[in-house]
């Protein structure tokens, strides 16, 4: 297929266009290179890609209008998997326009690239932030998710929106993936695992917000792309069994799904890490602080819609993943 990849310099974006070269696709990627975090990790990400058989990058952003429609113009892509977003719970606190700019225009134009050009299915990135104030657990894509407790949850739930409107205006076969904690070789430095595993070597202390009681279901990056590749394969479907008078807000009678994609088993920050003092061979400095705005208190993936629909099922435990973490990182940065 001919695949346009965004974020394809970012972590599941790079992972996920290795695993569809892996398979013979074409893949185009892009991605703006911005300096959320370390501009060179994403530039030693998309020099593994750059000079694979079948695959071309482009440079530029999602709410680059004209950039997108030159690039739906002259590609005519079959699928479009969209990672490419304004990243971070707490960076939207300090700079919201980012947000607006990247996940709200920017997957504007991604929609119409693919009305406008015969993509068969879209598959973008939501999160579990949209889950905000909910507090029942499992997290279940039947569940509303009208609660957002960040502006970045509440771009991911509008592009949920949007891409149901095109689904149902259009015809657009869209499939939305609510991301939980992803984590692994090749990962964000934003992310707490990363910023961790660097304090505890430099012999820093690590914060641990809500007395390192927060709980995540973290799930291992191959297990992510697996996931992501099915759901890929899977054009969403309109659902025979929807019904306006009780309406499902995880499917639709549009060509439209939403789906978790996690682990299911979720782990306290606290175990988390100790599992990573484990692999390190070093013991952490922890500094317990309050919760801070905008952030869960816990996370977990019910998965029973997307296992029924692709029989994805996560398989790496934290140990192992961990593990493939830290010898990636000790590689990487020579420590």
């Amino acid at each position: 297929m001919r695949v346009l990849v965004t974020g394809a310099a970012g972590f599941i974006g790079f992972h996920v266009a290795q695993r569809l070269l892996s398979r013979g696709d074409q893949v185009v990627g892009l991605d703006n290179l911005n300096d959320y975090y370390e501009v060179a990790l994403k530039e030693a990400r998309l020099a593994c890609l750059t000079g694979q058989p079948g695959f071309s990058f482009i440079r530029g952003g999602l709410e680059d209008r004209l950039l997108l429609e030159g690039l739906f113009g002259r590609h005519g892509f079959d699928l479009v998997i969209n990672l490419a977003a304004q990243a971070g719970v707490r960076y939207s606190l300090t700079n919201p326009h980012a947000y607006v700019d990247s996940n709200l225009v920017g997957f504007m134009n991604i929609l119409e690239g693919c009305r406008h050009h015969g993509v068969k299915h879209l598959v973008y990135a939501s999160s579990s932030s949209v889950y905000g104030a909910n507090t029942a657990m499992p997290f279940s894509v039947h569940q509303n998710v009208d609660h957002p407790l960040s502006l970045y949850a509440a771009t991911k739930k509008a592009n949920e929106l949007m891409a149901h409107s095109y689904a149902s205006l259009y015809g657009l076969p869209c499939t939305g993936l609510r991301f939980f904690t992803v984590y692994g070789p090749w990962g964000r430095p934003d992310m707490a695992y990363f910023s961790f595993t660097r304090a505890i070597l430099e012999g820093r202390p690590i914060d641990l917000y809500n007395n390192g009681l927060m709980q995540r279901d973290f799930t291992y990056i191959d297990d992510i792309v697996e996931g992501v590749v099915r759901a890929a394969d899977r054009v969403a479907a309109p659902d025979p069994a929807w019904n306006g008078h009780q309406p499902d807000p995880g499917s639709s009678g549009a060509p439209w799904r939403i789906y978790n994609i996690g682990n299911n088993q979720p782990i306290e920050l606290l175990e988390f890490i100790e599992t990573l003092e484990r692999c390190l061979g070093v013991s952490a400095k922890k500094n317990l602080l309050p919760l801070q705005p905008g952030d869960l208190p816990a996370t977990c993936a019910d998965l029973d819609a997307l296992t029924a629909a692709t029989g994805f099922m996560p398989s790496t435990s934290i140990e192992v993943g961990l593990a493939r973490f830290v010898s990636w990182y000790r590689a990487y940065y020579h420590c």
